[in-house]
């Protein structure tokens, strides 16, 4: 059984031990036939090495430029961010700014849904009955009017926005005097517009339009737009202003209720019919 076993790997061994023998002598002579192959051999290795050193660099290269592209994209977030809360503090700086110089109790609120995409268009806001907040008040930012409030639950409340078929606020021109009835038309989605005013009245574009007070819910003074352009029918003696909305619907963020019930009494009286 050994001999058979032999008979197989005497080969192998023979070959293992030429292979062994020729490593050795390779290594411990220096003779210059050795000296010239290995001469030879380092030669051809350098120039392999020179003519494709440029591949490791390339890689390096790849490397480098997705570590500074994944940099690059980290900075420009905490740029982002920086800025956005940049704007944010500016904002409320000037909502505070509101807050301490107006004339009625203001609880501030964040918009938490809008819906502006369609005709009937609704805003949630994060307070509610729990806050104080009751049909009919008034919405409004540093910029000018938001809306009304339409509906409450304890904690949420529902405005109708500017942006809606059913609103209306009476205005003044300033500073001409001028009053009418602004309100909006989805086929002039971007504008307000404002009806009920003699085409006497000297009425220029980039006039202040303002809240008169007459309507119950909006405080006088507030900001509604500012005239755009006019339009005249043939056979009528009145206008049609469209204004720019002071503060756009779609950039509105932070708001304020402003915390002054219309008188019920008024609101039942003005809502009976006289003949």
């Amino acid at each position: 059984m050994p001999f058979r076993l032999w008979e197989r790997i005497q080969d192998w061994v023979l070959l293992i031990a030429l292979l062994g023998l020729a490593l050795g002598m390779l290594l411990s002579r220096n003779q210059p036939v050795v000296r010239g192959m290995r001469t030879v051999a380092l030669e051809g290795v350098s120039w392999v090495e020179a003519r494709f050193a440029w591949v490791g660099g390339y890689f390096r290269a790849l490397e480098e430029n997705q570590a500074l592209r994944e940099q690059n994209i980290e900075l420009s977030s905490q740029v982002a961010r920086s800025r956005s809360a940049q704007r944010e503090n500016e904002r409320l700086r000037r909502l505070l700014a509101v807050a301490d110089t107006a004339r009625y109790t203001l609880l501030p609120a964040r918009i938490i849904a809008m819906d502006i995409t369609q005709t009937y268009n609704l805003i949630t806001l994060d307070v509610g009955s729990e806050d104080g907040v009751e049909v009919d008040m008034a919405v409004v930012d540093e910029n000018g009017i938001i809306g009304k409030v339409v509906l409450t639950s304890p904690r949420y409340a529902r405005v109708m926005p500017y942006m809606h078929p059913d609103f209306r606020v009476p205005a003044t021109i300033l500073p001409i005097g001028a009053t009418g009835v602004v309100q909006w038309d989805f086929n002039y989605r971007h504008h307000l517009i404002m009806r009920y005013i003699s085409r006497t009245e000297r009425v220029l574009r980039g006039q202040l339009v303002v809240t008169s007070g007459y309507s119950g819910i909006f405080p006088a003074g507030y900001a509604v737009g500012y005239v755009d352009s006019l339009a005249t029918q043939t056979g009528r003696n009145e206008m049609q202003i469209f204004l720019s909305p002071s503060s756009p619907i779609e950039k509105a963020e932070y708001v304020f209720v402003v915390r002054e019930r219309p008188d019920p009494q008024r609101l039942t009286l003005e809502a009976r019919q006289f003949r």
